[in-house]
């Protein structure tokens, strides 16, 4: 008896272990110390080395060490107020030789922070965009602990925030999401279709159960808990929606971007791609400009 109380006790600690684990796979932040300086970055042959200046963090690139990088837009470091009671940063990033057609409201997946995430949406600028990206409670220099209630909560007080800001002037406004952050963007846009005009998603998971399973099997349809998802949220969307996923994606599977654009509403597209996961924006950068362009009727 004493035995098999052992074991059952065994295994219930196993399990719970694996239901903590499942859970936490899907936020992994990188945190800054609100007073750090600086940070560095490695792209392609250049290191790059970030400052950051006053209590808004505005952050100064520097190339190999002392030549100050310029870039062909601005970037703007702000700190807002979110729901979840986080302070919050976020970046705008404004093209200089190009009037903005419209505005994005730029969700970053589960890793790293601003500075190592944003690069994903520069390529966009160029094409008559201006990006607002915003770190969840826990990443960079947004206050707090990384949950994925507070990453929803972020989620909807970015959208608000930028609303608020005089710049946005009249410039349609989507939300792009990647993976996490698609997940996040699907479910934001639900709640908030009076406020955005459109919503693209790319490499993204369409629940918090379908990712789970993807990587623990049965214990992950078991132990993960749903709390929101793309599925059930996006349904609530009518606005035009562009979905990208990659195929040769290794992280989250084609299936499951597919299986958002099942529960998508019309006017809606799938636009299939090659490549790394979250790679399209910076492989397809034209072709999605094009695309985003399209579907706002610009």
């Amino acid at each position: 008896m004493i035995k098999n109380s052992a074991f059952f006790i065994i295994v219930l600690f196993s399990l719970v272990l694996s239901s903590c684990s499942l859970n936490k796979m899907f936020l992994k932040p990188t945190k800054m110390a609100a007073d750090a300086s600086s940070a560095t970055l490695y792209i392609e042959k250049d290191t790059v080395t970030i400052q950051y200046i006053g209590d808004q963090y505005h952050p100064l690139f520097i190339r190999n060490g002392d030549d100050t990088v310029s870039f062909n837009y601005t970037t703007e470091s702000v700190m807002f107020e979110s729901t979840s009671e986080n302070m919050l940063n976020g970046w705008m990033l404004t093209p200089k030789d190009v009037q903005p057609k419209a505005t994005i409201l730029f969700f970053h997946g589960n890793s790293g922070f601003l500075t190592s995430q944003h690069w994903a949406m520069t390529r966009l600028l160029k094409y008559g965009f201006q990006v607002f990206a915003v770190d969840y409670s826990g990443y960079g220099f947004s206050e707090g602990k990384a949950t994925r209630k507070n990453v929803l909560k972020d989620g909807n007080s970015a959208l608000k925030y930028l609303k608020s800001r005089a710049d946005l002037g009249d410039t349609k406004v989507i939300i792009y999401g990647q993976s996490l952050g698609g997940h996040l963007a699907a479910v934001v846009a639900g709640q908030n279709e009076d406020d955005i005009d459109g919503l693209v998603i790319e490499g993204a998971f369409s629940s918090h159960k379908d990712i789970g399973i993807e990587f623990a099997g049965f214990l992950g349809r078991i132990f993960v808990k749903e709390q929101y998802s793309a599925i059930e949220s996006i349904p609530h969307f009518h606005k035009p929606t562009l979905i990208i996923h990659s195929t040769e994606d290794d992280v989250i599977p084609f299936k499951l971007g597919e299986k958002i654009y099942e529960h998508a509403n019309q006017p809606k597209e799938l636009y299939q791609i090659e490549g790394c996961h979250i790679c399209g924006s910076r492989l397809y950068s034209e072709e999605i400009a094009g695309k985003i362009l399209k579907m706002l009727d610009l």
